[in-house]
């Protein structure tokens, strides 16, 4: 089938990530290189549910408008492929590099059954992510304990060396060290209550102040921890801090590379449903990453890209005017697909909301629910800031620049619902509201 029908099916979501078939979980391997931003992600080749891990490819130059590749790693007698990270290799550590072109080298989880346990693997390519040979020396790090997995690694300028994060089992994580991407040593273990798999390691300034930065640990289920890291120890300073607040967000991972000083992370949107669809499952837009002072101390926020500004189309636009009960107010669109941003000062209403395709997302009490999901979000002076991300199969909700973020799916009625605002009891004051209809990211 030809990829413009393709990605134009009723349930295909439009500007978030999804392979051309098949099942998808995990997002892998993600690398920046020479212009071009490499999605990898756990894909089954052959089916529609889990099963037979091997790991997909997806390029893109913007990371909207994404292009899928073959297939990169594939199973072997060590196991099927699972998550596992990416990294350009600047100054030759491993000695892979053949050209002039710097190697990309990835680490994968070797998910071998009894008697091959749970290994760590690496791959390279020295033709930026074309092809992909296997290290004739795996694995590089042996069974540890339980499906250890997982491994994320970066490069650690102030102690000269490579550091891996590692899932362990449990809540249980560790990290290792190595100078050449091949050989490794076990530094520390720690602990991230109520979370597992899926590790994350990065440090980021506070509130943009270069000389004074966190480091974050974080797990698959959006829970993390705020400390140092020397290199050698990573020191929580925290107890477990909560990014994700949606049912559907798990297993992010940041972007190794990235260009202009930012911090990005996708995530699998997991548990979404796909009635009659070539693929199963879909990956979040990519948001950028930041440590800000809240209320409540300093926190991971999470925004979407600017890039998203690239598929905005038609924009509808107030300020400065009341959102008054029984007059509701309604954009002139049929569109499926917005960037929504408002910010509001509720008032005395009792509740406002967003009628999204005949679903009902409602701000009431301190608290914003949709579907099932519900979560505290105070205004700051008054005011709720809030940016909505809707695709045909789902909703991503921004609260207060960032620091809520939920990741919802969702299965819309077969019906053409119009955008709705509406408020209760009083008048909620608007003092901007932007709808952006979004193009599709594969037209």
């Amino acid at each position: 089938m030809p990829d413009d029908i393709l990605y134009a099916e009723t349930h295909r979501p439009q500007f978030h990530f999804t392979p051309k078939s098949n099942w998808t979980n995990d997002p892998n391997g993600l690398v920046y290189y020479r212009g071009e931003y490499h999605l990898f992600f756990q894909h089954n080749p052959t089916g529609i549910t889990w099963g037979n891990m091997t790991w997909g490819h997806a390029i893109s130059s913007d990371l909207v408008h994404w292009t899928q590749a073959e297939h990169a790693l594939h199973p072997d007698e060590l196991g099927t492929i699972f998550s596992g990270s990416a990294v350009v290799d600047w100054n030759n550590s491993a000695g892979f590099q053949t050209g002039e072109e710097k190697t990309l080298i990835v680490f994968y989880t070797s998910a071998g059954e009894d008697p091959v346990p749970f290994t760590q693997s690496i791959a390279y390519s020295n033709d930026c992510g074309r092809s992909w040979s296997k290290y004739h020396n795996n694995p590089v790090i042996e069974h540890i304990c339980a499906q250890n997995r997982d491994p994320k690694v970066f490069w650690h300028s102030p102690t000269d060396q490579w550091i891996m994060a590692l899932y362990l089992d449990g809540n249980d994580y560790t990290i290792y060290r190595s100078k050449d991407l091949k050989s490794w040593d076990r530094l520390c273990d720690l602990e991230i209550p109520g979370t597992s798999e899926c590790p994350d390691l990065f440090e980021l300034p506070i509130n943009g102040d270069p000389n004074d930065t966190a480091w974050v640990y974080w797990g698959a289920n959006g829970g993390y921890l705020l400390g140092q890291f020397d290199g050698q120890v990573f020191r929580a300073e925290t107890e477990v801090l909560k990014a994700e607040h949606g049912p559907n967000g798990y297993a992010a991972q940041t972007w190794s590379d990235a260009p202009d000083g930012r911090l990005l992370q996708i995530s699998w949107m997991r548990g979404g449903k796909y009635p009659a669809m070539p693929f199963n499952q879909q990956m979040s837009f990519p948001v950028e990453l930041s440590l800000r002072t809240t209320r409540d101390g300093i926190r991971l926020c999470r925004e979407p890209i600017a890039e998203i500004g690239l598929l905005h189309h038609q924009t509808y636009q107030w300020n400065d005017c009341a959102l008054i009960p029984g007059e509701n107010l309604a954009p002139a669109t049929h569109s499926q697909l917005f960037d929504i941003r408002l910010e509001i000062e509720p008032g005395k209403a009792r509740a406002f909301g967003i009628k999204i395709r005949g679903i009902d997302l409602r701000y009431e009490g301190g608290k914003i629910a949709f579907q099932n999901t519900e979560v505290a979000l105070d205004p700051v002076d008054e005011r709720l800031v809030l940016q909505l991300l809707i695709d045909r199969t789902s909703l991503e909700i921004f609260g207060n620049r960032g620091e809520l973020s939920m990741s919802i799916c969702y299965l819309p009625e077969a019906a053409d619902h119009p955008l709705v605002f509406y408020a209760e009891g009083s008048p909620a004051k608007v003092i901007s509201l932007a709808v952006h209809e979004l193009r599709s990211a594969w037209t």
